[in-house]
C-alpha cells in the first residue's frame, strides 16, 4: 500500500515526466511563416510639367503630401511609384527647361520607373538622353526598335525588376505606336514603335526568366489599346496594365486584370493594392482605385524645388504683354482664332493659315497676361511654314484643321467674303510638324516649302503686344469668338 508521501513523490515525477516530454515535443514545432506580402502601387501618367497646385489640383506637393498621409507612403516601404509616360512638355516652368525641373521632382518623389510617351522625343533623342542621365529612375520602353538593325534602341531599358516586400516585380514599358505621328516625326524617323503584343510575346520571357514573380505592365496607350491587351496579358500572367497618352481615367478589371489610367496634369492618381502569395508566387488579391489630388498638405521638400524653379522662370518669363478680363479656354474659338489671325498679321502676303488643335495645350487665364502664358498655351518647338496650294489642294487641306483667312469652310469662303476658286494659287501657313508627317496632304501638294524658321507662338506675343491692351483696354474687345465652321 502506498503511503501519501509515496504517492506525491510518484505524482510529481509523472510530472516532470510529462512536462519535458511535452517542452520538448514544443521545441521541434516548425512555425510555418505567413507567406503573403503586400504592395501598393501609386501610378499617374501625362503629368506633363504640372507640378504646380492649381485650383482643381494639389501639383506635385499635395500629392507628395496625400501619399504620405493617406497613403502611409515611405520611401523604403511596400510601394512602387510609376509613371505611364509624357512627363515634360507642358506649362513653362518645365517646358522652357525642356524637362529638367520636372525631372528633380519626379526624382524627389520616388518615381521607381516612368514609361517613354510620345512627348518624350520633344526635343529629340539627344534631350531625351539627357533627361535619362538626370533620372533616378529608368525610363523604359520594349517596342522601340532601330530601323537599321532591328535592335532595341539604345536609350530605352525595356523592363525592370524592383524587390519590394519580398515580391520580385517585373515592370515593361511600352510606347504608343503613333509616335511617328504624335511628336516631330523627323525626332524619330530612325526607329520602329513595334506592335505591344509582339514586345511583350519577346520580353515576358526573359523577366519571368530573370526572376519576375508579379508582371506590370507600364503603357503609353489609351483604354482601347490597355482593353485589347488583356488576352495576351492573360495568357502571358501580366497582372496588371497601366496606361497613358489618351488623358482617360480608366479603372477597370477585366478578366483578372487590372487596367488603370490617371487622366493627366497630376490631377489624379491610381491606386492598386496587391495580396501576393509568395510561397505560390500568385496574387491573391487585386484592388483598385483612382483617386483626386486634393487635400493633402504640400510637401516642404517638393514645395521647395518648385519654387526655385519658378524663379528662375519669373526671371526670364514674367514679362506683361497684355490683359484680359476673361479666361480664354483652350479649346474655344477665341483662342483659335486669336492664333491662326496673328500668323497672318505676321505674314500678310499669306491667304490661310492652317493649324491644329492638338497644339494648343492650355487655357490663359483672366488678369496680366505673361511670355509663360503663352509658352504654356503653345508649348511645342514648331515653326510656321509658307506653302503654295491650288483651290482644290487647300479646300482639301482646311477641312481638318483650325484655320485663320476663312470666314467659312463649309462656304469655302475666305475672311473678305470670296469663293475658293479650285484653279487659283493661295498662299498657306502651316507648322513643319505638320508638313512632315506622312498623315497629312501638305508635303504632297508643295514638295519645296519656305520654312520661316518662326516659332509658332511668336505671332501670338507680337499679336498681344501690338494691341496694347490693360486693365482698361482688355484684350476681350480685339477676340473673335466666331466659329469658322
Amino acid at each position: 500500500m502506498l503511503t501519501s508521501k509515496k504517492i506525491y513523490i510518484k505524482a510529481l515525477s509523472c510530472f516532470i515526466f510529462l512536462n519535458t516530454v511535452f517542452c520538448v515535443s514544443c521545441t521541434n514545432v516548425t512555425v510555418k511563416p505567413d507567406p503573403t506580402a503586400r504592395l501598393t502601387i501609386l501610378y499617374t501618367n501625362d503629368e506633363h510639367g504640372w507640378m504646380e497646385a492649381t485650383k482643381r489640383s494639389g501639383g506635385a506637393a499635395g500629392l507628395m503630401g496625400l501619399w504620405k498621409e493617406k497613403d502611409g507612403y515611405t520611401e523604403d516601404g511596400p510601394y512602387l511609384v510609376l509613371s505611364g509616360g509624357d512627363l515634360w512638355t507642358g506649362p513653362a516652368i518645365s517646358t522652357w527647361t525642356r524637362g529638367e525641373s520636372m525631372t528633380e521632382v519626379l526624382n524627389a518623389m520616388g518615381y521607381d520607373a516612368a514609361t517613354i510617351g510620345n512627348h518624350e522625343f520633344d526635343w529629340k533623342i539627344e534631350g531625351l538622353k539627357e533627361r535619362i542621365a538626370q533620372a533616378e529612375f529608368p525610363l523604359l520602353s520594349a517596342n522601340i526598335k532601330d530601323k537599321e538593325t532591328g535592335a532595341q534602341a539604345d536609350f530605352a531599358t525595356p523592363y525592370i525588376i524592383r524587390e519590394v516586400n519580398g515580391i520580385k516585380v517585373g515592370i515593361i514599358g511600352l510606347t504608343t505606336t503613333d509616335t511617328p505621328t504624335s511628336t516631330f516625326p523627323d525626332n524619330v524617323e530612325d526607329y520602329d514603335f513595334i506592335p505591344y503584343a509582339d514586345a511583350l510575346y519577346e520580353y515576358v520571357p526573359q523577366v519571368k526568366e530573370d526572376g519576375a514573380e508579379l508582371l506590370v505592365v507600364a503603357g503609353h496607350f489609351g483604354q482601347l489599346e490597355m482593353e485589347e491587351l488583356v488576352p495576351v496579358a492573360k495568357e502571358l500572367g501580366i497582372s496588371i496594365i497601366g496606361g497613358g497618352h489618351s488623358h482617360q481615367r480608366v479603372n477597370e478589371m477585366i478578366d483578372g486584370v487590372a487596367i488603370i489610367e490617371a487622366g493627366g496634369r497630376m490631377s489624379h492618381y491610381g491606386k492598386i493594392e496587391v495580396l501576393f502569395d509568395t510561397v505560390a508566387d500568385t496574387v491573391i488579391k487585386l484592388t483598385q482605385e483612382l483617386l483626386k489630388n486634393e487635400g493633402g498638405t504640400l510637401d516642404p521638400e517638393i514645395v521647395s524645388i518648385i519654387s526655385y524653379w519658378r524663379s528662375k522662370v519669373d526671371s526670364s518669363l514674367s514679362q506683361v504683354i497684355g490683359y484680359v478680363n476673361q479666361d480664354i479656354n483652350q479649346s474655344s474659338d477665341a483662342m483659335r482664332n486669336m492664333i491662326m489671325d496673328s500668323w497672318l498679321e505676321m505674314f500678310p502676303s499669306a491667304d490661310v493659315s492652317m493649324t491644329n488643335s492638338g497644339g494648343i495645350r492650355q487655357s490663359i487665364l483672366k488678369g496680366e497676361i505673361t511670355l509663360e502664358d503663352i509658352i504654356g498655351v503653345l508649348p511645342f518647338e514648331n515653326n510656321i511654314v509658307e506653302l503654295d496650294l491650288t483651290g482644290s489642294e487647300l479646300i482639301d487641306c482646311m477641312g481638318r484643321f483650325l484655320v485663320g483667312g476663312i470666314a467659312s469652310k463649309t462656304n469655302r469662303l475666305l475672311s473678305d467674303g470670296t469663293s475658293i476658286h479650285p484653279d487659283s494659287i493661295y498662299r498657306v501657313l502651316t507648322i513643319d510638324y505638320l508638313y512632315s508627317r506622312e498623315d497629312t496632304p501638305f508635303h504632297k501638294y508643295d514638295p519645296d516649302p519656305e520654312n520661316t524658321s518662326i516659332n509658332y507662338r511668336q505671332p501670338v506675343i507680337d499679336w498681344i503686344k501690338s494691341v496694347n491692351t490693360t486693365a482698361d483696354n482688355p484684350l476681350d474687345l480685339y477676340l473673335d469668338h466666331k466659329s469658322r465652321k
